[in-house]
């Protein structure tokens, strides 16, 4: 019957280390020996009883010793190591992708080819771009708390997983007009994947009690930025809005209208002041 070679192979490493160490017990028994001589030649020289030169002998001895115990530690240290090199230990914990290497090929040091890639999900990045416009805002929220971000999925509709904003780029792209930011995910239930695609969206700030509208509601023109509101008389007049933010198909503003008026979203260009229109449940959209 075949033995394994594993047993054997592990006592072939493991060999001078244990030399090493049963030569280190010797040693460190040998200058403990020494030592207790060296005080009991120590304690006769007042008496006379003993010759100087036999205790600088002893004294020597045990130099010599301890540099013998030292020397043994070192070798102990470096057949350590020698096992370490044996191992292949991954610096971080993570997920190793499809082996690069299959038994019985052949390996060299300078193989530019890895055996296998080792990719770190716990925690993950995620890598963004925002319009350089927005880089100073970002900045400055950025130093008076800790900002949000959350991953979405490729359509924009199911969260993925949720981050803090890490750090900002130091350059901007000049092709692009925009500039990197990195948010780290814990990643926990491992949602994020390398390599994958997601939309991130960052939280800059909550606001409360804020009138918004449908942003398909809003026309620009020469007097500003408008919207065609529908009165009680189903009538519509152009009323000039203010507005604070704008976020996907919802923007929030100032000033313009109440919460509770009635927008026009739909066709606003073939209307003017005075339009009567029919208002349509599944059509008409009321700002909050």
């Amino acid at each position: 019957m075949d033995l394994p070679r594993a047993q054997p192979e592990r006592a072939s490493r493991r060999g001078p280390l244990v030399r090493s160490l049963a030569a280190s017990f010797r040693d460190q028994a040998q200058l403990r020996d020494a030592k207790l001589n060296l005080e009991r030649y120590t304690s006769l020289i007042p008496s006379g009883s003993i010759a100087q030169q036999q205790v600088d002998t002893q004294k020597s001895l045990v130099d010599q010793l301890e540099g013998t115990v030292r020397n043994d530690q070192a070798q102990i240290d470096n057949a350590k190591l020698q096992i370490v090199y044996c191992h292949i230990t991954a610096p971080f914990t993570g997920r190793i992708g499809l082996r690069q290497v299959d038994k019985g090929n052949i390996v060299h040091a300078s193989d530019t080819n890895p055996m296998l890639v080792l990719t770190q999900l716990q925690p993950i990045a995620v890598i963004f771009t925002l319009p350089e416009d927005q880089l100073q805002s970002v900045s400055q929220h950025m130093r008076n708390s800790t900002l949000q971000v959350d991953a979405y999925s490729r359509d924009d509709q199911t969260k993925l997983a949720m981050g803090k904003l890490q750090t900002i780029d130091n350059q901007i792209d000049q092709t692009t007009g925009t500039a990197k930011l990195k948010a780290v995910f814990d990643n926990i239930d491992n949602q994020l994947w390398p390599n994958q695609f997601v939309n991130a969206n960052l939280l800059l700030e909550t606001r409360k009690n804020s009138t918004v509208l449908p942003t398909a509601a809003i026309l620009r023109g020469p007097q500003g930025t408008y919207v065609y509101a529908v009165k009680a008389d189903k009538t519509v007049e152009a009323r000039t809005i203010a507005i604070s933010l704008t976020q996907g198909n919802i923007t929030a503003i100032t000033s313009g209208l109440t919460p509770g008026d009635m927008v026009v979203t739909d066709g606003q260009y073939r209307i003017q002041n005075g339009t009567i229109v029919d208002v349509l449940a599944n059509v008409a959209e009321k700002p909050s």
